[in-house]
This record gives structure tokens, C-alpha cells and sequence, in this order.
């Protein structure tokens, strides 16, 4: 018998601001038993850097990544892809890949996306993705937005992507930031119907989620 044919999530970062939102969703699609294929743009890494102080270099991927998401657990299922590598893997249609997530998104990548202009592999991945009718989930991180941006979601949207600003909910119980940006990989895992815990879901019951949580029963994010 064959083996499995790996089929992953394609996780683009760019460079907006949020990129704990991007850890998340990694960490959250690894302890679910799914493959992921990394896309770091050149922008993501000084946002990295300045809001981590990790440096993420291409040659050093792994050790980079295991620092920045806080752990080295489920790294043999990544695989990562320089953005300039126009020749990778999911550049191409007939890659097995199931969908993309670009968490978070700035409001370049959006226009890139939008218009199809391809100006590095993440933005060349997303017009694959959309193409091939595949899940495209664009997490958007930017206030305010202005007409011109506006225009390109409202494009992302009829094109069949799913656009998902990065908005914080607090009816879960959300207390710190950690859980507040869980919130928010828990909805961009959902759009894909991925199983995660990232959580507490909405039940029809007030004030369930702030009981959970004084009560300490509320869900932990995952990897803790």
C-alpha cells in the first residue's frame, strides 16, 4: 500500500502587524494533525523581529520557527517556502494543497490578491488558491480602512474568499491577550472547519463564558 499523499494548509504571513494571530493558527492546525506549508514575506520578517525580537531566516527556518511559536512539537509536518521562490511547491495548481490562510493580511497583500498581480509567492499562492476553487480565508489587519481597500475585500469576496478581519470577540470570556488573539485563529480555523479548542463557543446562555472562566473551567489555548 501507498502511502498518504500529504495534503496542506498553505499559512502565508504578511507583514501587518499581528503576527501572534499567524503562531496561533500554526500551533492550532499542528495539534489538530494537519500539514502546514509556511510562507513568511520579506515585510513578516521585521514584523517578526519587532514584535518578537526573533529574527526568522530562511536558512534557519525550523529553529526560528520553533522560537517564535514556542515550541518545536508538530514541526516535522511544516515545510517552508522562501517568498521568493516562485518555483514552490503550491505556486502550482496541481500541488495537493487544501487551502489557504494569510494571517494576518495587510492591506498590500489584499490589493495584490484582489488584482492577481503576483508580486511574490504568497500573493502567487492566493491567485492559485482562489483559481482552483480551493478554501482561501484572507484575516485582514488594518484600521481604518479606507475605499480603495474596501473595494478590493468586496472583490476577495465575490471571487470566494472568505475575508476575516482580525476583530477580537469577547463574549468567550477573553480576558488577556493571549486569549483575545486565540479568538480570532479559533474563527479563521472555523471558516476551514478545522477542529481546534481555541475557544469557548456562544451556547445561548449569558454570561457562560465569564462563569467558565472565574470558575476555571474555561478552554485552554492550544500547546498549554
Amino acid at each position: 500500500m501507498g502511502t498518504a499523499k500529504r495534503q496542506p494548509w498553505v499559512v502565508g504571513v504578511s507583514g501587518a502587524s499581528g503576527t501572534p494571530y499567524a503562531a496561533s493558527v500554526i500551533r492550532a492546525l499542528l495539534a489538530a494533525g494537519e500539514a502546514v506549508d509556511l510562507i513568511v514575506s520579506r515585510a513578516a520578517r521585521l514584523t517578526i523581529l519587532d514584535e518578537t525580537g526573533i529574527s526568522f531566516r530562511d536558512a534557519h527556518w525550523r529553529t526560528d520557527l520553533a522560537a517564535w511559536l514556542g515550541t518545536d512539537q508538530g514541526l516535522d509536518d511544516v515545510r517552508y517556502w522562501p517568498a521568493g521562490d516562485f518555483a514552490a511547491g503550491p505556486s502550482s495548481g496541481s500541488y495537493p494543497a487544501k487551502g489557504m490562510l494569510v494571517v494576518p493580511a495587510t492591506t498590500g497583500a489584499v490589493a495584490g490578491i484582489a488584482l492577481g498581480l503576483s508580486k511574490d509567492l504568497l500573493q502567487r499562492v492566493a491567485s492559485v488558491t482562489l483559481k482552483e476553487r480551493r478554501p482561501l480565508v484572507v484575516c485582514v489587519r488594518e484600521t481604518p480602512l479606507n475605499g480603495v481597500t474596501l473595494k478590493h475585500l468586496v472583490e476577495l469576496d465575490a471571487q470566494g474568499a472568505v475575508v476575516l478581519p482580525a476583530s477580537p470577540g469577547f463574549y468567550a470570556g477573553g480576558s488577556t491577550v493571549r486569549e483575545l488573539v486565540d479568538f480570532v485563529a479559533g474563527r479563521v480555523l472555523d471558516a476551514v472547519d478545522v477542529p481546534h479548542s481555541l475557544y469557548l463557543r456562544w451556547e445561548g446562555e449569558l454570561g457562560a463564558a465569564a462563569r467558565a472562566a472565574a470558575a476555571g473551567d474555561g478552554t485552554l489555548a492550544e500547546g498549554e
